[in-house]
């Protein structure tokens, strides 16, 4: 995203900004905790942390 921003709304302007610092945190989040990150990459979803393994789980919740 390289188009700036032409929006009068100092809401609208920070909302992006904000994004980025979210998304920053997520995967600084991911990797601490060893958790999946998900998303959107060229039209699919990919897991940008390889080492964030999913545990399957039982019916009633619990881990297996």
């Amino acid at each position: 995203m390289t188009r700036k921003m032409a929006s009068k709304d100092p809401v609208i302007r920070g909302s992006l900004p904000a994004l980025r610092r979210a998304a920053r945190a997520a995967r600084a989040l991911a990797i601490k905790t060893g958790t999946p990150l998900y998303v959107w990459q060229d039209g699919r979803v990919v897991n940008l942390n390889p080492r964030g393994r999913l545990k399957k789980t039982g019916r009633n919740g619990r881990t297996r």
